[in-house]
C-alpha cells in the first residue's frame, strides 16, 4: 500500500511539473510573438548617421516600441566597406526581421538587393528615386520608403554668400563616388554660377584625401560649401582644423557637420530626422501603413546652426550670421 501511494504521488508530481513547464513555454511564446525585430545597417560611423540611428530608436520609443520590451535591434555598421554591406545585409535577413533600416544610400541599396518582401525604412538618403529605391516619392511602389535628407541647397548657398559677400570664387568639395553628394554638389555649383561667382570643385575618394583636398581648395577660394557627404562628414574635424589655419568660412549640409568643424548651416538635424523616421517605421510595424503606398518624407525641421568657436577663430561675429529668407 505504501509503495502504491508513493507511485501515485510521483505521477501526480510529474504531472504538475509538466503542466508548469507547458505554462512557462506558453507565456514565453506569447512574449516572443509581441517582440519585433528591426535589422539596422549603417554605412559608416560619423556624427550625422549616428544621430540618425539614435533618433530612430527615440522615435520608435515615442510611438510605443521600447528596446528590450517589445522591440530588439540587430545593428550592423559596415565601416564604409562594400564587402561588409553585402555580408551584413545577408546576415540581417537570416535573422528574420520584421523591418529593416538602411542608414545612408549604399546601406539602403544593399538591403534592397537582398529582399523585396521585408519592409525597409531608409534615412539619410537624398533621392530615393535617383537611387532606384522608389518609383516615386509619393507612391514608392515597392517594399521601401523612408525620409530624405535633401537639404535646401539654394538657402545654404545664400547663407555662405551672406557670410562672404565680397567673394569671387567659392569652392565645393565632396566624394564623387557618393551619388547623393554629387546631386547636391551639382545643385550648389549651379546656384553659385547663377549668382555670378566662379566655382572650383575638388573631390576626395577617401577620408585620407580630405585634408589635402581641403588645404588645396582653401588656398584658392573665399569660402567653401560641403554637402551632406559621408566621407567629409567622417573627417569633419580635420576640415575644421584646415579652415581655422586658412581662415576659410565653410558652410556644410548638416547640423552635425557644423558641430564637428564647419562654420554654419541652415540645414538638417539628423537626430530629428531619425525621430521622424522612427515614427514612420512604427506605423509599418503596427500594420497601419505599407512602404509601397507610404510617401517618402523630407525633414520637418530645418535650423540655423553656428559654430561659435569656429566663428571666433575666423574673426566673425556669430550674431552677424542669420538664417536666409
Amino acid at each position: 500500500m505504501n509503495m502504491k501511494r508513493w507511485i501515485t504521488s510521483g505521477i501526480l508530481a510529474a504531472s504538475v511539473l509538466a503542466l508548469a513547464a507547458c505554462g512557462d513555454g506558453s507565456n514565453e511564446s506569447s512574449g516572443d510573438d509581441n517582440m519585433k525585430t528591426v535589422g539596422v545597417l549603417q554605412l559608416v560611423e560619423h556624427g550625422s548617421l549616428d544621430a540618425a540611428y539614435e533618433g530612430f530608436k527615440e522615435g520608435l520609443a515615442e510611438a510605443g516600441y521600447t528596446e528590450g520590451e517589445n522591440v530588439t535591434f540587430d545593428y550592423q555598421n559596415a565601416q564604409n566597406s562594400q564587402d561588409n554591406l553585402k555580408s551584413m545585409s545577408e546576415k540581417l535577413l537570416k535573422g528574420d526581421p520584421d523591418l529593416l533600416l538602411g542608414i545612408a544610400t549604399p546601406a539602403a541599396v544593399s538591403l534592397a538587393n537582398e529582399t523585396t518582401d521585408v519592409p525597409i525604412i531608409v534615412t539619410a538618403v537624398t533621392d530615393l528615386v535617383e537611387a532606384k529605391l522608389a518609383d516615386s516619392n509619393d507612391v514608392p511602389g515597392r517594399n521601401i520608403t523612408g525620409t530624405s535628407d535633401m537639404v535646401p541647397i539654394e538657402q545654404q548657398i545664400a547663407l555662405l554668400l551672406s557670410i562672404v559677400p565680397d567673394a569671387k570664387t567659392i569652392g565645393v568639395m565632396y566624394n564623387a563616388g557618393e551619388a547623393n553628394s554629387k546631386i547636391q554638389a551639382d545643385l550648389a555649383e549651379a546656384a553659385l554660377k547663377e549668382a555670378g561667382l566662379e566655382v572650383k570643385v575638388l573631390t576626395a575618394n577617401t577620408t585620407n584625401d580630405v585634408q589635402q583636398v581641403t588645404t588645396s581648395l582653401a588656398k584658392d577660394v573665399d569660402g567653401i560649401y560641403v554637402p551632406t557627404d559621408n566621407t567629409f562628414a567622417s573627417a569633419a574635424a580635420i576640415v575644421g582644423e584646415v579652415a581655422k589655419e586658412t581662415k576659410t568660412p565653410i558652410v556644410a549640409g548638416s547640423v552635425d557637420q557644423v558641430n564637428d568643424g564647419a562654420l554654419a548651416t541652415y540645414g538638417i538635424d539628423y537626430k530629428s530626422l531619425g525621430i521622424q523616421t522612427g515614427k514612420l517605421a512604427a506605423k509599418i510595424l503596427d500594420g497601419d501603413a505599407e512602404p509601397a503606398t507610404t510617401p517618402v518624407e523630407t525633414a520637418e525641421n530645418l535650423e540655423l546652426v553656428v559654430n561659435d568657436e569656429m566663428a571666433e577663430a575666423l574673426g566673425i561675429d556669430p550674431a552677424s550670421i542669420v538664417a536666409p529668407e
